[in-house]
């Protein structure tokens, strides 16, 4: 979806007025916002969302991003990257998932062993929290692409 075609979505639920008034805008850009933009012969004008899109790609720099996510109350995750050595290999994707999750169990168990969490320590955790939901993400994503096949069964030794 297009930054303009959100923009229009949202303002069927959000008054233009009620944007404009409370951002300090005029009505007129609010509804240019939810135009396409002028080189793609729109009239639009470059909104919030393009804006902040373009300083991602020129900065690289996805605190950005975490930033909006932690304004809507959630928390931004990178998309993974497919791992050549695993990619379409059920079993090693299940178990990096597995290595994972017991990474962030061991992080959270040294960090309670004196019952009590420093600052430090919910760093640490957020991070292995936020490797584990990559990962998993990865996992899933692939799921649904359907990159998994069927597990080819280990050919037995038979004979002499």
């Amino acid at each position: 979806m297009q930054s303009h075609e959100l923009l229009k979505e949202v303002l069927k639920k959000t008054s233009a007025k009620q944007i404009a008034g409370e951002m300090g805008l005029s009505l007129s850009l609010i509804y240019k916002w939810a135009e396409p933009p002028a080189e793609a012969t729109g009239s639009g004008a470059n909104n919030p969302l393009d804006r902040l899109a373009q300083l991602l790609r020129i900065t690289g720099d996805v605190r950005l991003a975490q930033w909006v996510a932690e304004q809507a109350g959630g928390f931004y995750i990178t998309n993974p990257k497919i791992r050549p050595e695993t990619a379409h290999q059920l079993m090693p994707s299940t178990h990096h998932i597995v290595q994972e999750f017991a990474d962030m169990l061991g992080v959270i168990a040294a960090a309670a062993a004196d019952n009590r969490i420093t600052k430090e320590e919910s760093k640490a955790i957020r991070s292995r929290w936020e490797d584990l939901k990559s990962v998993t993400e990865g996992f899933v994503r692939a799921c649904e692409h359907g990159d998994f096949g069927a597990i080819k069964p280990v050919p037995s030794k038979t004979g002499a």
